[in-house]
Order: structure tokens, then C-alpha cells, then sequence
């Protein structure tokens, strides 16, 4: 059961208590960031409720959800978050320290199979995979390939399709194919800011209506500079296409036999939400939350009903499909 009662005491800009951050390797040896909290349940001696591990989005960083995870660990859970390569503090990929590049979304799935076969022989069970965005299609992609095989999963505004241009994805993919032919694929996909460092002023309004929350970021990124991102490569574009369609292949999502909460909002401005709720049609375990207009990209960072709802969601979905063993 969800509680909030808590959360007030969360700080928000603040490494929690409990939790530690540390690096592991890539099995190339790229070195990656991870934080941890140990599992205690919820009283004296009792164990780990189970095991959560989250993967944040595009440009993202766990810093912007130690809220969420430091409650999730005072429910009990165990609870790990990690960079993706080539974003927060965890190196680059492009030619600059701010462009996010990847030559191919298969990078960022070897690099989860790596971390969840050592993260499931580490942790106590239940293990549960969650993913924010960018983070969300990535574990969709996992599932779909086979390559982690966790007890239930939870997808915050996954990025099962690209909220673009309303053109057929074949058309899309086609044109990011043609802008890496005609010019380095490393380049900015899209515009940044005047001023390097500074997020575009109409960006608050895709991601949440929570001010104070949607500031956190920008503090961390002041003290800790190396989390600055900005946009995306064309590379990046391209291979975003090309992997949604694979999840749009007749079987993909059909074949996923795991337990699936989609958390998902008809206001998105970032991802697609009639493509999340395809999805959760499509999986033979999949479950929907939809939000309105109340809610943008960020529904973990929202305002607190909107928040709330979600995290109420979330663990109930978890006591159901997940139990503690």
C-alpha cells in the first residue's frame, strides 16, 4: 500500500541517507554510474520487500528521482537507478559534452543485460524493472529481445513512439535516414538554447506542472555541471525510428509474457500516447493508467495528486503481480 506521508521529509537536492553511489563496468569496461539503496522492510529485522531497478530517460539522471526512489525504499524495496551510457555522469558518446549520441539503441540493451543479470544474482526477489521515457522503451526492448526477465515491470510515459510530425513511421525513419546521409550524424537533431547550459524557457511546459520539482533540475545542475544534456543527435533520431518499428513488428509486444504497468498521459508533448496505449492492449499482461491534461511528460515529478495517483498505482499494481516472497 502507498503512503505519502512521508514524502515531505524527502530532500529532494540531497543524496539520501541510506543510499550510495557508486560506478560498475560495461562489459567493454565503459564505466557507468549507479546509486543504491539496501532493502530493510518496513520494520526492525524484517527482509527487502524485493528489488527495484530504475532507468531514467533521454538527457535524464537519477538525481531528478530521488524522490520516488527513496519512497519506494522506505516501503522496503531495495532499490538501484543507473545512467545509461553516454549521458549524466556517465561520459559521452558525440563530439561534444552536451549533444546526446548513441551509434545504436543495441548499445544501451547489451549495457542492461550486462547490469541486470549481476543486479538479480545481488538482490533479493521479487525483481522489478521500471523505466522513465526513453528508459521505458529501452525496457521494452529488453523484454521484447529476451534479454532480462524480471517479475513485473512499470513504464512511466515510455517511449513506445515518438510524439512527431503526424506522418507514417516509415515515412519518419526515412527522413532521419536522409539528414544522416546529407550531414554528420553526430549533429544536433534540434535547437538548444541561446545560452549553453540553459534549458529553453518553454521546456517547464512539457515536463511537469510542479515548479519546485521541475527546478530540482536545474539545481543539480549547477552542482553537479556533468548532467547537463541537450538535444539529441541526428544518429540518435534515426535510431529511435528504427526501433520503434521494430516494436510495432506483428508478435513483438504480443510475446512479452511479464506483468506491464504503463503509466501514460493524453498531454504528452514528448512520446506518444496512443502508441502507450497500444502497447498495453498488445501485452498479454499489460495494464494502463492514462492521465489528462493534469499531467505532462514527468508524471513522477508532477504535482502531488497527480503524483500520488501514480505512486498509489504503482503499488498496488506491484502488491498484486509482485508479492513479497
Amino acid at each position: 500500500m502507498y503512503d505519502n506521508r512521508d514524502s515531505a521529509a524527502i530532500d529532494r537536492r540531497a543524496i539520501p541517507p541510506a543510499a550510495r553511489e557508486s560506478i560498475w563496468q560495461a562489459a567493454d569496461g565503459h564505466v557507468l554510474r549507479r546509486i543504491d539503496w539496501p532493502g530493510t522492510g518496513t520494520g526492525v529485522g524484517d527482509p527487502a520487500r524485493g528489488s527495484i531497478l530504475f532507468l531514467p530517460g533521454r538527457g535524464d539522471a537519477y538525481e531528478k528521482y530521488l524522490e520516488t526512489l527513496e519512497q519506494w525504499h522506505r516501503a522496503g524495496w531495495q532499490v538501484t537507478a543507473a545512467d545509461w551510457r553516454g549521458q549524466a555522469g556517465s561520459g559521452r558518446l558525440g563530439k561534444d559534452a552536451v549533444t546526446g549520441h548513441v551509434e545504436d539503441f543495441a548499445v544501451w540493451i547489451d549495457d542492461l543485460a550486462h547490469l541486470w543479470e549481476r543486479w538479480v544474482a545481488e538482490t533479493p526477489g521479487p525483481h522489478v524493472l521500471a523505466g522513465h521515457s526513453m528508459g521505458g522503451h529501452l525496457v521494452m526492448r529488453a523484454l521484447v529481445e529476451r534479454r532480462v526477465d524480471p517479475a513485473a515491470v512499470v513504464l512511466s510515459a515510455p517511449m513506445i513512439g515518438v510524439n512527431g510530425p503526424p506522418l507514417p513511421l516509415p515515412l519518419l525513419h526515412g527522413v532521419a535516414r536522409a539528414m544522416n546521409a546529407v550531414g554528420d550524424p553526430a549533429r544536433q537533431a534540434w535547437k538548444w538554447s541561446e545560452k549553453p547550459g540553459e534549458m529553453p524557457a518553454a521546456r517547464a511546459h512539457l515536463l511537469t506542472h510542479d515548479a519546485d520539482r521541475y527546478a530540482d533540475e536545474q539545481w543539480w545542475r549547477d552542482h553537479r555541471p556533468e548532467l547537463v544534456m541537450g538535444p539529441a543527435s541526428w544518429r540518435w533520431v534515426e535510431r529511435a525510428y528504427a526501433s520503434a518499428r521494430g516494436l510495432e513488428q506483428a508478435g513483438a509486444l504480443e510475446g512479452v509474457a511479464v506483468p506491464v504497468l504503463i503509466l501514460s498521459t493524453s498531454a504528452d508533448k514528448l512520446v506518444s500516447h496512443p502508441a502507450a496505449v497500444r502497447a498495453a492492449s498488445r501485452l498479454p499482461q499489460g495494464e494502463l493508467v492514462a492521465f489528462g491534461p493534469e499531467a505532462h511528460h514527468e508524471i513522477l515529478r508532477e504535482i502531488d495528486p497527480v503524483r500520488d495517483r501514480a505512486m498509489a498505482a504503482i503499488a498496488d499494481f506491484l502488491d498484486r503481480v509482485a508479492p513479497a516472497t
